[in-house]
């Protein structure tokens, strides 16, 4: 004789409080990733900034906006492209992450790489809203980094350069 169950049988619309929690910690990253809490947005940090202010230098301010941006791009794209990527290679430290000059070499590159870093940071966030990806899985071609290391490494690193780029911004006067 069978004995009778006394936990509910789960249906689809059952939710663990494993799954909330998984969706709470996806919600929060997204936050982060989009410019949640104290965090500016890229597009907010970036406005209007015209290209002839792109590699504007100022006082005891060691980076022009073209730098910054570009510096966030690569980095970015460095971790994006490593989270996904066995056969990644990363730049070299520290100049594969910055630009060679401290001015966009015209308007093309500007917006491409005000693009680029837009398309990038979605394909993130993509990643991060992934219910199939675990977020604690080790990276099997890393050291130990996870997708949750490398989302809020992202985060981190795209909030303290776009705080640079605010200050630069008030400090060129716009």
């Amino acid at each position: 004789m069978k004995k009778k169950s006394s936990s509910k049988k789960r249906t689809s619309k059952t939710v663990r409080p494993s799954d909330r929690r998984d969706k709470s910690l996806r919600d929060h990253l997204l936050y982060l990733l989009k410019s949640g809490g104290a965090h500016i947005s890229f597009d907010d940090a970036m406005g209007d900034w015209t290209l002839q202010l792109a590699g504007v230098k100022v006082a005891n301010f060691p980076h022009t906006a073209w730098m910054l941006l570009e510096h966030m791009r690569l980095a970015q794209w460095d971790i994006l492209d490593f989270s996904r990527d066995s056969k990644h290679v990363s730049p070299p430290w520290p100049e594969g992450y910055w630009p060679a000059s401290a001015t966009p070499p015209d308007e093309k590159a500007w917006t491409a790489s005000m693009s680029a870093f837009k398309k990038d940071l979605r394909t993130m966030e993509r990643l991060v809203s992934d219910r199939r990806v675990d977020l604690y899985a080790p990276i099997p071609w890393g050291d130990g980094q996870t997708i949750l290391r490398e989302a809020l490494l992202l985060a981190d690193h795209n909030a303290y350069h776009l705080g640079q780029l605010v200050m630069l911004r008030k400090s060129i006067g716009r």
